[in-house]
């Protein structure tokens, strides 16, 4: 791969973790916006398909922020990778990943072999 193509790449996830970092701290002001229902007090004055609503959003909120969270330590993991000068090397079987799959899934650490192989286990 050469440099350009992987300045671009690392551009790409560096630019990837500050919109999880952005929309994760957004999930996290919504969360303390609703404080009693985080801490479990039920407002009477609510109805309780209102309460149910707010408890399935609050689970769904909790939910995409688990992703989003797992999806950032997948780009924190790639940038790593960068900085250790193994980006782009295969885990699994020590060989180049190919660009195309880079570019297509930028915090590759398998090759599609070994992909295939993983996920048939």
């Amino acid at each position: 791969m050469n440099d350009a193509k992987r300045s671009a790449l690392r551009a790409r996830l560096v630019a990837e973790a500050a919109r999880l970092e952005a929309l994760i701290g957004a999930i996290d002001r919504l969360d303390r916006g609703s404080s009693s229902e985080v801490n479990g007090e039920i407002v009477y004055r609510d109805h309780m398909g209102d309460q149910g609503t707010a408890t399935v959003e609050r689970e769904l909120d909790m939910t995409l922020e688990a992703n989003e969270r797992a999806e950032l330590d997948e780009v924190r993991d790639a940038l790593q990778r960068f900085e250790q000068g193994t980006y782009g090397i295969c885990a699994g079987c020590g060989i180049e990943i190919p660009t195309e799959r880079l570019e297509a899934v930028p915090t590759a650490r398998l090759c599609l072999p070994c992909k295939q192989a993983e996920e048939s286990r």
